[in-house]
């Protein structure tokens, strides 16, 4: 009996469930690149030629590993623009009364093929260290899912970075070791470049054809779209970058966008790399004395803590996960986003370096663009959007836990104990963005203050009833308290003016 093996554009591992459980000799693998996928987000340019081009590649070495390969491009005529459709067409085509995957990433595929004519066994995905249920149980019960409690056990089943029953080094993080602003560098090592074949500038000249309006440019692609390329930058990073990644991990530099990250996250979220051997590979830097305890465990902790975390949250809290709205938040998303027309040069920066390389890293995502719109009072589900289109790395289960839990609270505390929100003073710390900028970051109130001063003060004071109890925020509440009446009303009437702008589409 001929069963159809479908893989997925985020699936690309030739040690997936689906591939492992197939027999050569009868089964049919497919692969389709479809218009609804394309397009159920306004997804970068950059983005769509990474998982078309990535496919693509991954098609071929199926076909040269021997597998029957059924191969749907964007434009072909008998393109069912859907994966539900592309199923049942090649299942009648090949014969087939079943087909399996592994299960997808997002609520929405998972529905979609719960719903298909054709029974679809959805098949758990074991490329992450922990498994679905292994979170639940882990989660289920507990008055509080931190991150850091979920974190500890991680290193305990797996063994990375651990001494005994202890964590290498004495501490389970080195936080306070790895808060440094950088310094500009010109012997900083560059990325590595990939060298763009005739299958990938087929891709760059199909996307650019049938996405022309999509955000982001295609001139400064990049990206590893095989396995062979992405270990190239794997080797890359732990040669060259991760030793002082650990320490400059939280800085921002105006002419230097990606510093000492590693640029991993699209390789890793698209299956061309595992998680395991990724970790494995800072483990062994470590060990060789290569790099120090805290570069590696800050970068461990990102793969092993947060990434398994997140995706254990997404689908723990389920389907109506993106749509809850905890601070009633309504204002929509400033048009800067998309433009970078701002005078804010924290936010053009990363707006700009967004659209230019489909890549900004942690902080820039956190602390500028989701700090001002949490700030702002934006609505999160056009937060959430803007996050799932933009960035190379974005698929649903990594981004909306990051968004709606880390970044806009407003899951009401699921991910985050507080709001991470902050005034220009942390910007200033750990950028050079503020030197150059048409507002002064030392103002807090008034014409050519720092936006983000105002705001901050606007945003506690508007959502006072709902945190001036957090533990972690009564010293806040406290320092607004000691200011005098008229110092907090100049705060909130800036902050009232800023609001005024972006809510009549003006730049700010």
């Amino acid at each position: 009996m001929t069963r159809l093996i479908v893989v997925l554009g985020d699936q690309l591992s030739h040690d997936g469930a689906a591939l492992r459980g197939a027999d050569k000799t009868s089964d049919v693998v497919m692969m389709a690149e479809v218009r609804a996928e394309a397009t159920y987000a306004a997804h970068h340019k950059q983005k769509l030629a990474l998982v078309f081009a990535a496919m693509r590649r991954f098609g071929d070495e199926l076909t040269q590993a021997g597998w029957q390969l059924c191969y749907t491009k964007l434009t072909d005529p008998e393109n069912a623009g859907s994966l539900p459709g592309e199923i049942a067409r090649r299942a009648d085509e090949v014969g087939a009364d079943e087909a399996s995957v592994i299960a997808p990433g997002e609520w929405r595929l998972r529905e979609a093929f719960d719903a298909s004519p054709i029974p679809i066994q959805q098949l758990p995905d074991d490329r992450f260290f922990c498994s679905e249920g292994r979170f639940s149980d882990w989660a289920k019960g507990r008055k509080e899912l931190r991150m850091e409690w979920f974190y500890r056990e991680m290193r305990r089943e797996t063994g990375l970075l651990m001494e005994g029953d202890k964590p290498a080094g004495g501490q389970w993080n080195f936080d306070k070791d790895n808060r440094k602003p950088a310094q500009p560098d010109l012997f900083r090592t560059p990325a590595p470049t990939f060298r763009k074949d005739a299958l990938v500038q087929e891709v760059l000249e199909m996307v650019e054809a049938e996405f022309p309006d999509n955000f982001g440019t295609l001139e400064g692609f990049n990206w590893p779209v095989s396995r062979a390329q992405a270990l190239r930058a794997l080797d890359h990073f732990i040669t060259h970058n991760l030793r002082d990644f650990g320490p400059y991990q939280d800085a921002m530099l105006s002419d230097d966008p990606l510093l000492y990250h590693a640029l991993l996250s699209g390789a890793l979220n698209i299956g061309l790399l595992s998680a395991q051997e990724v970790c494995a590979a800072a483990e062994e830097a470590w060990k060789a004395g290569d790099v120090p305890i805290q570069s590696a465990e800050g970068f461990i902790r990102q793969i092993l803590g947060w990434r398994e975390y997140v995706r254990g949250i997404y689908f723990f809290e389920g389907p109506d996960y993106t749509a809850r709205n905890g601070l009633d938040h309504q204002r929509d998303l400033p048009w800067a986003y998309w433009s970078g027309e701002t005078d804010m040069a924290c936010l053009k920066a990363t707006v700009t370096q967004t659209r230019d390389l489909a890549y900004s890293h942690h902080i820039q995502r956190l602390m500028v663009a989701g700090n001002f719109a949490l700030l702002a009072g934006v609505d999160p589900a056009q937060v959430q959007d803007w996050f799932l289109a933009v960035y190379i790395d974005a698929f649903e289960w990594v981004e909306a836990p990051n968004t709606a839990g880390m970044s806009q609270y407003s899951d009401g505390g699921v991910v985050a104990s507080k709001p991470y929100i902050s005034s220009g003073a942390y910007i200033d710390k750990m950028s050079d963005y503020c030197a150059g900028c048409v507002y002064d970051v030392r103002a807090k109130s008034g014409q050519g203050a720092c936006p983000f001063n105002s705001l901050y003060w606007h945003f506690l004071d508007r959502h006072r009833d709902r945190f001036e109890g957090n533990p972690r925020m009564a010293l806040i509440y406290r320092n607004w308290d000691k200011q005098d009446a008229q110092t907090r009303q100049d705060k909130l009437d800036s902050a009232a003016d800023i609001l005024a702008k972006l809510d009549a589409g003006e730049r700010v």
